[in-house]
């Protein structure tokens, strides 16, 4: 997939039919619909393409899958209303010249109906459309932990991105959470949700670092969520992801945050750069996304290493329950 152009102005005019007719971005969801969108829907899928074409020679995968289980399950409407401030970002300041991004929804595979929902990788206006079929189930198992592992599984091993094959550059992959991944890839849950058939079961570590081979992985800590500014929960992460973990403290700049990041990860631009970038196209995220990015290369390290630390949002004794 990745064929196609975007267009504000397919996306304004269908924003206006929307609020002309009450209708709803997320008119699947808002439905009452009860599983997945056939669309979305993990099963049987050999893999989700990001392809070079005429159109788009120089194709970059960026994924951006999104826990949709308790207080994250607002994650998507932002993403929507901010759709156009991320492609305006990567495409008119020349962050990437062919971006085909994919969107999907995480949730907990121990209880949810939807706890793995995964869109194409696309460059036009049905990067919309997939949103717009995500189930906001909302629901979660109430620990400190969801399903991230099976998303981070499927997109190691059932995604094919020509900018790895055929240039050696990784693509991006964000997840938006605020929990934890269980311990391990659990082969009964793959072969349920995916179709696979795995001998054993996968420790988590060692799928991430298969990931991190076609990857850039980021895990994105928005305010606002039930964990948020946890010290395990972030130092969890940091112990898998190193350095690419971000606090952000403003829910609505999350579109400017993984435009940024990209941004700098390809060289386009340093920091400075980018929160010029910004302000040139009247975005007031910038201090939001100055403080999150900075943290990348500075104090967030120290989180990586040394005891958890005990906040309001573990348990009595500091530890993470998984």
């Amino acid at each position: 997939m990745g064929s196609g152009l975007w267009s504000t102005d397919v996306y304004d005019a269908a924003a206006h039919t929307r609020a002309r007719t009450g209708a709803s971005a997320f008119a699947y969801s808002d439905s009452g619909a009860r599983k997945v969108h056939p669309a979305l829907n993990p099963y049987g899928v050999t893999a989700r393409e990001s392809r070079d074409s005429d159109e788009h020679p120089r194709s970059l995968a960026i994924a951006v899958l999104f826990d949709v289980t308790g207080s994250m399950h607002s994650v998507p409407r932002t993403l929507q209303v901010k759709l156009p401030g991320l492609l305006g970002l990567l495409l008119r300041k020349g962050y990437v010249a062919d971006p085909h991004i994919m969107f999907g929804a995480i949730g907990d595979a121990t209880c949810d109906r939807a706890p793995l929902q995964v869109g194409q990788f696309e460059s036009d206006n049905r990067m919309d459309e997939d949103l717009g079929r995500i189930l906001l189930e909302g629901g979660g198992g109430g620990q400190q932990t969801e399903s991230y592992e099976l998303a981070m599984y499927f997109m190691a091993r059932h995604t094919t991105i020509d900018c790895y094959e055929k240039r050696g550059r990784r693509g991006y992959l964000f997840i938006i959470g605020d929990e934890l991944a269980y311990r391990r890839v659990k082969a009964r849950e793959v072969k349920k949700i995916i179709g696979d058939d795995l001998s054993e079961d996968l420790s988590t570590e060692a799928l991430v670092a298969e990931l991190q081979r076609k990857y850039h992985v980021y895990y994105i800590l928005p305010a606002g969520t039930s964990n948020a500014g946890s010290r395990s929960i972030l130092r969890y992460w940091r112990d898998l992801l190193g350095q690419n973990v971000i606090e952000l403290d403003d829910l609505d700049a999350v579109c400017e945050t993984i435009a940024l990041t990209v941004g700098l990860e390809e060289g386009a631009i340093d920091l400075d750069a980018g929160l010029e970038d910004l302000a040139d196209v009247g975005s007031t995220a910038g201090a939001t996304v100055g403080r999150a990015l900075a943290r990348i290369g500075g104090a967030g390290r120290d989180l990586a290493v040394g005891p958890a630390l005990t906040d309001p949002t573990d348990g009595p004794d500091g530890l993470v329950r998984l």
